[in-house]
């Protein structure tokens, strides 16, 4: 008789494992009237569901009111809610290295930042360690901010323009003109050329005379 009693309560734990909310709370809450006199801490031990739960349930059975669930309160709050003060400092650190689109076709700001060396950077400024967000964490941080890691990229060589050529072309024009005028003299300077003078032509002494 005892192992039909166990097999029943088997079968009532894989029921309420397959509702949720509300719903499981109204069918723990008849079980616990029906087989536990009502008594939640009962039900607890019995079927190991939370008496808490149970004992909410029941009212919501007697009353025929609905509790309604804060699901936004549970879980973990974010290290940046915990501790406004990080908050700050990371923006701190952050923003003065950050830019807005050039496009303005977002509210993002990029930074030329890693997670990892926002990291150090609060380290540096005297937070102990276990109070830093490690590196994963502090990028869902900079990415909950609006930050976007960007690398500045490296100045890239001008293109050659229209005018290229017909620059070029009169340049050679007043070449030529030059040459064939018998009374102006041509120089060609190299402006890359460095020539010593002075006391650094030879350590200690001076240009040479002649």
């Amino acid at each position: 008789m005892n192992h039909v009693g166990e097999s029943y309560d088997q079968l009532l734990l894989v029921g309420a494992r397959r509702l949720k909310g509300y719903d499981r709370r109204l069918f723990q809450a008849e079980i616990c009237l029906k087989l536990c006199d009502g008594n939640p801490r009962r039900a607890e031990r019995r079927f190991g569901w939370g008496r808490d739960n149970v004992a909410l349930g029941i009212h919501e059975f007697q009353s025929g009111i609905r509790c309604l669930e804060n699901f936004a309160a549970k879980g973990r709050r974010r290290a940046e809610d915990r501790n406004p003060q990080l908050a700050q400092d990371i923006r701190d650190i952050v923003g003065p290295r950050s830019y807005t689109d050039p496009e303005l076709k977002s509210s993002r700001r990029y930074s030329n930042l890693s997670a990892e060396e926002v990291c150090e950077e609060l380290l540096a400024r005297g937070y102990q360690k276990q109070d830093v967000p490690s590196v994963r964490s502090m990028r869902d941080i900079l990415n909950r901010m609006n930050f976007r890691l960007k690398r500045i990229q490296k100045g890239k060589p001008l293109r050659k323009t229209k005018d290229t050529e017909p620059v070029f072309a009169n340049l050679q024009a007043v070449r030529a003109e030059a040459r064939a005028d018998p009374h102006t003299l041509e120089i060609s300077m190299d402006t890359k050329a460095k020539v010593k003078m002075g006391d650094y032509v030879q350590p200690g002494g001076k240009m040479p005379n002649g």
